[in-house]
């Protein structure tokens, strides 16, 4: 091979190394220098995603795996607590992914005939679709935090009513010594560990009701109305470990989010080279791999969806 200083090409990879292209790096602009043909490129950086993506199903997988062992282990917390999700809101969330995997199929399509405006569109429309998706699974978050259903021993003991039992303790009266302090008494269906600290709700219009709940025929967000945050505590029918279900729910919705939110990085990467004019049917590589983890994300959803949102 000929030792000539390498052409000036700013759009291939390894330029400047000291050594001349062949024919095909002068024919094919994005052929990175270790490569000998564009086919070869393009075979070497899918096998490369699809072990990636191989990964990011193991990773996923060992979620799965503990869902199914605590789902096993406790099947009445699971059973009870998805009445808590908003099925309407994850059926939506369903819809767009699915919309925007057809988006980015369509885009992968349009970039290998070279139609740019075309792909364009669907780039946009598919960072739409995932921005959409975060938006509702903001406000899902919001309402149950709201609602006081989060992860950890905090499920039993709401923030404002620990700095309330702390106010009213500092103004309470001394006890006389004779008195005997006995420790309140657990609530029925809570490990005794959480009970402890749990304060009774009041009955009435200004508290809660102290029938149960009838779950069996709770639609979803029947149970806990925004006026009544905490309506979970008060429900004898509770079973015990229940923020075990929302644990579990944040973890893997959570994590599933975060990758939702690298595909909107890397498709915003997308659609800046796209209006640049980086792809053709000569180079549509990246676009191609984008589509193969934008499919993971929306397979890992659906997944998801009737995991904790179906099984009541």
């Amino acid at each position: 091979m000929s030792h000539a200083p390498a052409a000036t090409d700013t759009h291939a990879a390894g330029h400047g190394d000291g050594h001349a292209h062949s024919p095909e790096h002068a024919k094919h602009a994005f052929l990175a220098h270790h490569f000998d043909t564009p086919a070869q490129q393009f075979d070497s950086a899918k096998l490369g995603m699809w072990l990636f993506l191989a990964t990011e199903v193991l990773f996923f997988g060992a979620l799965f795996v503990g869902y199914t062992v605590l789902r096993s282990r406790f099947p009445e917390v699971f059973s009870y607590a998805s009445h808590y999700l908003d099925t309407v809101m994850g059926g939506i969330n369903t819809c767009v992914l699915i919309l925007s995997s057809l988006t980015m199929a369509l885009g992968v399509y349009f970039a290998q005939r070279g139609r740019k405006l075309a792909l364009i569109i669907c780039l946009w429309l598919t960072m739409a679709g995932a921005a959409g998706f975060l938006v509702i699974k903001y406000f899902e978050y919001s309402h149950k935090i709201h609602a006081h259903l989060v992860w950890g021993p905090t499920f039993y003991v709401p923030p404002h009513d620990e700095a309330n039992a702390a106010a009213d303790l500092a103004h309470a009266p001394v006890a006389p010594a004779a008195a005997a302090v006995l420790p309140p008494a657990p609530v029925a269906g809570l490990p005794a560990v959480d009970a402890s600290v749990i304060r009774p709700a009041a009955a009435g219009p200004s508290g809660i009701s102290a029938t149960a709940s009838d779950h069996s025929l709770a639609g979803s967000g029947d149970i806990i109305p925004h006026a009544m945050p905490e309506a979970h505590l008060a429900d004898p029918a509770m079973p015990p470990n229940t923020h075990l279900f929302f644990a579990v729910y944040y973890a893997m919705t959570g994590l599933h989010g975060i990758h939702v939110l690298v595909g909107m990085v890397v498709i915003g990467m997308l659609i800046y080279r796209a209006h640049r004019g980086d792809f053709g049917p000569n180079y549509y590589t990246p676009v191609d791999l984008v589509g193969l983890y934008w499919h993971i994300v929306d397979l890992v959803w659906i997944f998801l969806f009737p995991l904790f949102y179906l099984i009541h």
